[in-house]
């Protein structure tokens, strides 16, 4: 909007933007849009690097992707978005045509060989890793999955779902939701383990609402649902797919990284300004608004003011800066209680895998066909393996005789894991690997370690409290708070979309109601149902 000033002059609305990850690039992009000038947007970002956990890390000539990011929306809004920045591939990527895949192509789309600025078609394959065995994931009741449980086992596990189904739990924890949905048994085996690795609580201490935001629909029932329409061909006026039984996604030729790098060129060339460096530590609030935040840089502290403030940043750390309308003790103390579980990538070069391809999936160097393998072993801390060469053959150097892997680790800030030094995790992550018999120590031929702080907000202690703090919040005309720690909630990059788009489109009406911003990714049905005609 362009308001007047006391002269009669007219002059452009500024909106501070704190953080420069898919949130806070979205929104700056989807205000610029129109390019009507109306507002100058200034993003403010802590570190040097575009893109938040969804950056792409160059690395001698290959590349990371932190946290494995599937590029599938039940929101055509979003995957509209997603293709206009990054058209879809309209020839075979390097793999497919080495190896004779076919993928469904757009007509007139670019080719991979030749052009960068292109989206790949990609198979879904994730499995978890159980007793030295390869499982569905999610779990399925497949012949394969019955051979590896054993009869016995899958007789127990069958039962179990039937009681869990007859005598429903109260769903007061992660864990009885999960009970729930797929009976004690299949929850000792498959989710116990992973999520106190994952967390650092055991499901009974986290909320259910975890559940509600990442699993929600997703059952035995809905994976049976699944087997016999694919097994009986059932075509229904309307599909319901779930992402995590989704065969393709799309993703980009050099990571998520890229595309977001161009989301942040876009929105320079509509008037935006990015400024790096910038550490967000005092927001200065007065009557009920925010006036201006305080920033850290290598130049000194800087004063940035504003008319409207959008953050992406921790609410943990929101709160804790605010100063003049300086919070009640009981909201500061809500705020300073929120959890997080920080994230550590470690980044292995081998010649080779110790894990046999058995599926009948071609891969280049005939490598296991995995994304992700879910690690359920409860010996070790890693939590899950990333595959890169399985993302996007560009992601590595030499896709053909070399294997790029990411092995995750869930850890807090500040603990014994979080302060080695890279070598130390290195060697750590490296001697897990060889114990699961993934790996000889040996073929590692290069390493890298990368650290993100608070990558996965939390369900648990002060968590229970959040509504309280999005009261307080929501009292703050001129604060839109979008994005996963924006929102404190462990939402995917598509719904970190969605809020800032609906933060963007309130702006634009010069509306102070945040309802339809924390309401995304509040759905009853599954956040990651997509209904196709």
């Amino acid at each position: 909007m362009i308001f007047e000033n006391m002269k009669g002059e007219q002059s452009m609305k500024k909106i501070v933007i704190i953080g420069a990850g898919p949130a806070g690039l979205t929104a700056a992009n989807e205000l610029l849009k129109d390019g009507n000038n109306e507002y100058e947007v200034v993003i403010l970002e802590e570190t040097k690097v575009i893109g938040g956990i969804s950056q792409t890390v160059r690395y001698n000539g290959n590349r990371m992707d932190i946290g494995g990011h599937r590029f599938f929306s039940k929101s055509d809004e979003v995957m509209k978005w997603w293709s206009n920045l990054m058209p879809i591939q309209g020839a075979a990527s390097y793999d497919d045509k080495k190896l004779g895949r076919e993928k469904p192509l757009e007509n007139g789309g670019p080719d991979p060989e030749k052009d960068d600025r292109v989206m790949l078609v990609r198979d879904r394959v994730s499995r978890i890793y159980y007793n030295n065995k390869f499982f569905d994931y999610p779990i399925s009741m497949s012949a394969a999955t019955i051979k590896n449980m054993g009869f016995g086992t899958t007789l127990k596990a069958g039962f179990s779902y039937l009681k869990s189904a007859m005598f429903k739990k109260p769903e007061t924890s992660l864990e009885n939701f999960y009970i729930n949905r797929f009976g004690k048994v299949l929850y000792s085996m498959f989710f116990e383990g992973y999520t106190e690795k994952l967390w650092g609580r055991h499901p009974r201490e986290i909320s259910a609402d975890w559940g509600s935001q990442r699993v929600k629909g997703l059952s035995i029932k809905a994976i049976l649902k699944d087997m016999f329409s694919k097994a009986f061909g059932g075509k229904k006026k309307k599909r319901e797919v779930e992402t995590s039984l989704i065969e393709q996604f799309w993703y980009p030729k050099y990571g998520p990284g890229q595309l977001w790098e161009l989301a942040a060129d876009r929105a320079v060339e509509r008037g935006a300004k990015i400024l790096k460096g910038y550490n967000v530590k005092n927001i200065v609030c007065k009557d009920g608004k925010i006036t201006s935040v305080v920033c850290e840089t290598e130049n000194g502290t800087q004063t940035i003011d504003g008319d409207i403030f959008i953050s992406s940043m921790p609410v943990k750390d929101l709160v804790g800066g605010m100063t003049g309308d300086v919070p009640s003790k009981e909201i500061a103390d809500i705020a300073a209680g929120l959890p997080y579980r920080d994230f550590v990538t470690v980044g292995l070069l081998v010649d080779k895998l110790n894990l046999k391809n058995e599926t009948n999936i071609k891969t280049l160097g005939n490598i296991v066909p995995d994304c992700w393998i879910y690690v359920q072993e409860t010996h070790v801390k890693l939590g899950r393996i990333q595959i890169f060469n399985n993302w996007s053959p560009y992601m590595v150097k030499n896709p053909e005789n070399t294997v790029w892997i990411g092995l995750e680790y869930f850890c807090a800030e500040g603990d014994d894991f979080w302060n080695m030094s890279d070598k130390e995790c290195i060697d750590f992550a490296v001697k897990e690997l060889e114990s699961m018999g993934v790996i000889k120590a040996d073929k590692v031929l290069d390493s890298h370690r990368e650290k993100i702080k608070k990558a996965y907000p939390a369900y648990f202690d002060t968590y229970a409290q959040m509504d309280e703090l999005i009261k307080f919040l929501d009292g703050y005309e001129n604060l839109f708070c979008i994005g996963r720690n924006g929102q404190h909630r462990y939402n995917n990059m598509d719904h970190s979309m969605l809020t800032a788009i609906r933060a963007a489109e309130a702006i634009k009406a010069g509306k102070t109601d945040k309802h339809d911003i924390w309401n995304v990714n509040t759905e009853k049905e599954y956040h990651e149902t997509k209904t196709n005609a």
